[in-house]
């Protein structure tokens, strides 16, 4: 079975371990953090390119590694890389404990990307449910400076209003024109916008030009199921809808194994997948 995957960079030597340096340290959420990272191998650094979707394997002498998806707009300065990270293992509780100036190793970037190319002349739909939004603001941003696209819309949600992700960027995204709405599944005090589930967004979007639009969604995978559910209810097709996967990836080069799923290898083949290859294998259920 031929796999649709997303869009690949040329290959870099899978082992080798690049060293970075931390130059800024941004928290985001409780256990959530962005770091800004940059590479000290200058010939490396002004080789280094990645595409929306793909990721590096961050490495903690002593510890470990942990694959993290890149989470900035490639069109940045040359050498920098930037990572969201959210603190739930050894290896990441590892680099919770870093500081402005520590070093970390870098492997990568791996993996495939958003098919970026296929969305000239189309309207393009972004659903993203927590901390699925750091893989997807590279797209956001990307296309916010294209103009060869139609209109560009992220529906988003979190559990609550303190567990949104970038929202101080919200009010930037939305002067590039790009369509934001917004939902939490519980409200607090505070909060005046939508509640519910994310592909309740979907249901009630209007308008949608089925026929010309382009999906890209990440997050909790019940979260992907139900939104993609609901796009095909609304007419966009199984070849236009791509999800992003993060199963058990642990080499970035499928050797262990531990990725695996049908057919597919997520750290190899994906982690960006078009819908229509991986329905079947989604009824396998995550651990």
């Amino acid at each position: 079975m031929t796999l649709a995957t997303g869009n690949r960079v040329p290959s870099v030597n899978p082992w080798f371990v690049h060293t970075a340096v931390i130059e800024h340290v941004q928290p985001e959420l409780t256990s959530v953090v962005t770091y800004r990272m940059r590479l000290l191998d200058d010939r490396f650094a002004s080789d280094y390119r990645f595409r929306p979707g793909q990721f590096n394997m961050l490495y903690v002498p002593g510890c470990g590694e942990t694959a993290i998806s890149l989470s900035a707009d490639p069109a940045q300065q040359a050498g920098q890389i930037v990572h969201t990270i959210r603190f739930v293992g050894r290896v990441t509780d590892a680099i919770s404990k870093l500081e402005v100036g520590a070093r970390i190793g870098v492997r990568g970037p791996f993996g495939s990307a958003w098919p970026l190319e296929d969305c000239a002349g189309r309207d393009v739909l972004i659903v993203a449910g927590g901390l699925g939004l750091a893989p997807l603001r590279p797209v956001i941003e990307a296309l916010a400076a294209r103009r060869d696209v139609g209109q560009v819309t992220l529906l988003y949600g979190s559990r609550t209003p303190d567990t949104l992700l970038y929202a101080s960027q919200f009010a930037a995204w939305a002067r590039q024109g790009i369509q934001l709405q917004v939902t939490v599944d519980r409200a607090d005090p505070t909060w005046r916008g939508t509640v519910g589930v994310v592909p309740l967004l979907l249901d009630r979007l209007r308008p949608l030009a089925a026929d010309r639009t382009m999906m890209f969604t990440c997050g909790p995978e019940v979260m992907m199921q139900y939104a993609i559910r609901s796009a095909l209810a609304r007419g966009i097709s199984r070849q236009q809808i791509w999800l992003s996967l993060e199963r058990n990836m642990q080499c970035a080069v499928g050797l262990c194994g531990h990725c695996q799923l049908g057919p597919a290898f997520v750290c190899r083949q994906g982690p960006v997948f078009r819908w229509n290859t991986m329905e079947p294998y989604l009824r396998v259920r995550d651990f």
